[in-house]
């Protein structure tokens, strides 16, 4: 893969883990002169295991080191006023004056709605759609706690702590990632003012995966630990959502420990957490699902592919991935995210023809997607490196731009 910015994050990455070149090297069994060439500007491409190599030995995923894809649309500039007004609403101007109770036209039904839908617009990658909407909902949600009413207060802080969270995650997106836990523990704080239960560790999960952006493996995994088996000492899964917010805290676990290298861990923790979402359908459902983790046999599944690809099992991610049926429940973003984990295995194993069927598959069901990810450029880059074609590959390297 050929990238100008890779010596400079692999260089940044590095001092962040506070490694050595030769410490890097040992993690990794990547050379010393490789990486420092690749540090030095003086080789500016690597193959793709050597990519996979140096992200585990660095302790993240293989698309922080590649550079994440945009999360807005083409003209999007992430501090420009639009992500500006997003800040804004996280953190309010010093002495500005408190919300005042909403008028007897608001809706706190209606504004759970918006929020659920900029949920599902999240999980389909529709960012800026998403950032467009969140000042206002976060203005909305503030002002509905100002209410008289202890019931509609409560419930109104349930509703920012939601917001507050998709505001997070938003951030995380953006690459913003001490924004994002500003917004989560300002989220926590609302949370714990609402009568909602789960809310708290569901947000203590969207903490989990931000720590893991920052390399913080021992603290994501702890919190989560700690929040599921919480809810396991509470009774709390004995209903589907609260089985869901602990399967997703499980599989946070499970991700953290497979990055600080311990894989049977995460793979025995992956496994738990599948055998327990087949309860999910069996017990109660306790409200809207769009505001709820997702949790399911195919979310589980596509996780433990996810995780056997990135370190280093690439025939158990294809014979888990083989035959797999997704439930209408997964959202459209963990199904593209499945097909570049299959192909990165074909990749892996050496079949590019495999790799090729696959990507063209990703590239029907999300196009737009593909072409931004830097991660399928890189397959598709290692795929053109290969003395002898297959089928299909040139109008792959021809839409991605690989091989002009």
């Amino acid at each position: 893969m050929a990238n100008e910015e890779l010596g400079r994050t692999l260089r940044r990455l590095r001092r962040l883990a506070s490694l050595t070149q030769e410490a890097l090297a040992e993690r990794s069994g990547v050379s010393v002169d490789v990486i420092r060439h690749l540090e030095q500007g003086r080789k500016h491409s690597a193959r793709l295991p050597t990519l996979h190599a140096l992200a585990n030995g660095l302790g993240v995923e293989l698309t922080t080191l590649l550079g994440d894809p945009p999360a807005v649309a083409s003209t999007g500039e992430s501090d420009g006023p639009r992500f500006v007004a997003v800040r804004r609403a996280v953190m309010p101007a010093l002495w500005k004056q408190e919300p005042e109770p909403k008028g007897s036209g608001f809706s706190l039904d209606g504004l759970r709605d918006q929020i659920a839908e900029g949920w599902t617009q999240y999980h389909s990658a529709e960012f800026d759609t998403v950032m467009k909407a969140l000042p206002d909902l976060i203005s909305d949600a503030r002002g509905a706690t100002a209410s008289r009413d202890d019931d509609d207060r409560k419930d109104a802080f349930a509703a920012l702590g939601k917001v507050l969270q998709l505001a997070g995650h938003v951030a995380v997106r953006m690459g913003k990632t001490d924004l994002a836990l500003i917004s989560l523990e300002r989220a926590i704080d609302a949370a714990e003012q609402s009568n909602d239960p789960l809310l708290v560790p569901m947000i203590v999960n969207s903490t989990a995966w931000t720590y893991q952006r920052q390399g913080r493996l021992e603290d994501a995994l702890s919190i989560a630990l700690r929040a599921a088996d919480d809810l396991m000492d509470a009774g709390r899964t004995d209903t589907a959502d609260g089985l869901k917010v602990w399967g997703a805290l499980t599989m946070s676990a499970a991700t953290s420990a497979a990055r600080s290298g311990h894989y049977e861990r995460a793979a025995a923790m992956m496994q738990t957490a599948e055998k327990e979402a087949a309860r999910v359908a069996k017990l109660p459902d306790g409200g809207d699902n769009r505001m709820v983790s997702v949790f399911s046999p195919s979310s589980v599944r596509i996780e433990r592919v996810r995780l056997a690809v990135q370190y280093g099992h690439p025939q158990d991610a294809l014979a888990l991935a083989k035959g797999m049926r997704l439930s209408k429940d997964t959202p459209p973003s963990w199904r593209t995210w499945l097909l570049l984990d299959v192909a990165r295995a074909h990749t892996d194993i050496g079949d590019a023809a495999g790799a090729v069927k696959t990507l063209e598959s990703l590239r029907r069901v999300a196009p737009t997607w593909m072409q931004h990810h830097t991660l399928a450029v890189a397959i598709v880059r290692d795929l053109w490196t290969l003395p002898n074609h297959p089928p299909g590959l040139r109008p792959l390297a021809e839409f991605l731009g690989v091989g002009e």
